[in-house]
């Protein structure tokens, strides 16, 4: 029940296979065209253990971040079920790690996902995590397209 699923991405469009145990499945791909150096980390593989999920994140710009927006779009079972939208970077008194850093600079951080919070129905998800370097949305640096299988219901 406690996998770990990691993955460095560099390849644009592949798929990959992240992680499985009895009760999720997951696999990601690009959604844009552009190679990335990005790996990501999380633990346990399961979304019944009521822990807290431990995330690793390395990821090595291919711009200066000075400006960092995020975009999550999650489906379930074919409709959507969120639309979230955050600015993370404004360049002034940020206070996430990754602001400032500069292209080509490593980023290195962990973090906590709280799975407690989210009872997941069993079915197929679909997630894309979209990256801007303006508030436009017209400046995309990483797209990616998480999908999501859920085996059993957590309640």
């Amino acid at each position: 029940m406690f996998g770990l699923f990691f993955f460095i991405l560099f390849t644009p469009g592949v798929s990959e296979f992240l992680c499985t145990s009895s009760d999720l499945e997951m696999s990601y791909t690009f959604c844009d065209s552009t190679a990335h150096s990005f790996t990501f980390n999380l633990t346990p593989c399961s979304i019944m253990n009521k822990s807290i999920w431990k995330t690793y994140l390395t990821w090595i710009p291919g711009n200066d971040i000075t400006f960092l927006k995020i975009v999550f779009h999650v489906w379930f079972d074919g409709a959507e079920a969120l639309h979230w939208k955050e600015v993370l970077c404004t360049g002034a008194d940020d206070e996430y790690s990754v602001c400032g850093k500069l292209k080509g600079e490593t980023i290195a951080t962990e973090f906590d996902i709280k799975g407690a919070r989210t009872k997941f129905p069993k079915g197929n998800y679909n997630v894309i995590l979209q990256a801007f370097f303006d508030g436009s949305e017209n400046n995309m640096v990483m797209c990616l397209n998480f999908t999501m299988t859920v085996k059993q219901d957590a309640f």
